[in-house]
């Protein structure tokens, strides 16, 4: 299965979610189980990958038991996880959506 490295906008909101003792775990679940083993995402950038990547950071609430829900979500239709998310219907929800959560730091 291949993976993608993440981007550092992804990493920036790994850290800003997950205690620093979760941060190692949460890294290696998303660049290995939500990325490029996906459906029809095989050969998407780390960039490209940041909508799915952030709706599974979004629905784990900071919780690495949700964020394994969130990501077998994705991997059965990564589309679900968008709409789930509510990153399906603006490109751009995922990034308005990290940038409310980096001012609530």
């Amino acid at each position: 299965m291949a993976t993608t490295d993440l981007s550092s906008e992804t990493i920036r909101l790994i850290r800003t979610l997950f205690s620093e003792n979760e941060q190692q775990e949460v890294i290696q679940l998303i660049a290995e189980q939500c990325g490029n083993n996906l459906p029809f995402l095989g050969k998407a950038t780390a960039e490209e990958l940041e909508r799915v990547r952030f709706a599974a950071l979004k629905l784990s609430d900071s919780s690495i038991e949700k964020l394994r829900k969130a990501i077998q979500l994705g991997k059965v239709d990564w589309r679900d996880l968008l709409v789930s998310a509510e990153f399906a219907s603006d490109l751009e929800a995922h990034q308005k959506w990290q940038l409310s959560v980096e001012k609530q730091t």
